[in-house]
């Protein structure tokens, strides 16, 4: 299968997971909450799946084992961490700016993380140089972040403290997915690095919801409707242990561009469909959502393209 597709499709789910979660703190009213509901319930489905499956519970112990002798420095452990941290800036900054937008923002600094992590060399694919045209593709992408939220800036519609926190955010995926490509080159089981990413980020949110409820933050009912708005969890065990695979292969980087675009086209539909309160889709939004495609094509998409799979984890 051509990982350039599977990496698209990642995009997707990454829209999706970013308007089921804004969903599910726009009807609890509390971020933090919303996002250990999402990541909680993703845990539970992989307990299941590990339950299941003796093959995810091997490669678990691969992952403690290399932790032990050195294999698997234990900071990169941190992945799952960064993704829940993530999940809580999903569920807070979505009702403010709605999913094409922080898709954008989010774009540029997964960009601009590639470059770093890829130039480092901390994926399974090992050192990638830095190009002029790598460069040129992350510069596109900010520049587009610029372009979609002009107008608002003008306006004074929009704070740039959500803009700010989902590029942090963004930088941290570009991160993690690095992490995850090493965990998965130990494990060897995609499912099992996605349970460690889900153990490490259920746990975060847990200790900071607990914070949260210490200062006087009320922790609400679960609400009966929409009924979506629970899935969350079950498309981010998807998501992560897809991504963690393909980075393997490819490289953050080009992970990162052929996702692009999946995510942008899903973003703008599910703002069109059902876009959060106050969120409008207007031309500088699309603009940057095109500007920030013209970063995916400069990146590479047609040479990346040939790329396909040679071997997969067996789960």
């Amino acid at each position: 299968m051509r990982l350039d597709l599977l990496a698209a499709l990642s995009g997707i789910l990454i829209a999706a997971q970013s308007r089921v979660n804004g969903g599910l703190s726009a009807a609890l009213g509390n971020s933090t909450e919303a996002a250990v509901y999402s990541f909680g319930s993703g845990f539970l489905l992989l307990n299941i799946i590990a339950l299941a499956n003796p093959k995810v519970r091997q490669g678990v112990r691969r992952i403690v084992a290399g932790v032990k002798s050195g294999e698997l420095p234990a900071w990169r452990l941190s992945a799952g961490i960064m993704g829940g941290i993530f999940v809580a800036i999903q569920t807070f900054t979505v009702p403010i700016i709605g999913v094409a937008l922080l898709s954008v923002v989010m774009i540029a600094g997964q960009t601009l993380a590639s470059l770093i992590v890829d130039r480092i060399g901390i994926t399974g694919g090992g050192k990638q140089p830095i190009t002029l045209r790598r460069v040129l593709a992350a510069a596109i992408t900010i520049f587009a972040v610029l372009v979609a939220t002009w107008e608002e800036i003008q306006l004074a519609n929009i704070s740039p403290a959500p803009i700010i926190i989902v590029f942090v955010g963004g930088f941290m995926i570009g991160v993690q997915r690095a992490l995850n490509g090493q965990i998965n080159d130990v494990s060897g089981q995609s499912f099992s690095t996605t349970w460690l990413n889900f153990f490490m980020g259920t746990s975060t949110l847990v200790i900071l919801l607990i914070i949260n409820t210490a200062r006087g933050e009320e922790i609400v009912g679960l609400p009966t409707s929409p009924w979506w708005i629970y899935w969350g969890g079950t498309i981010g065990v998807l998501y992560i242990a897809s991504s963690s695979v393909i980075v393997a292969k490819i490289g953050v980087l080009s992970f990162t561009l052929f996702a692009t675009g999946g995510q942008l086209i899903g973003s703008l539909i599910f703002d069109l469909i059902a876009p959060p309160e106050d969120v409008t889709i207007g031309i500088n939004l699309v603009l940057g959502i095109l500007i920030t495609y013209i970063g995916v094509l400069v990146g590479g998409l047609r040479k990346q393209g040939l790329i396909r799979t040679r071997s997969t984890p067996n789960n």
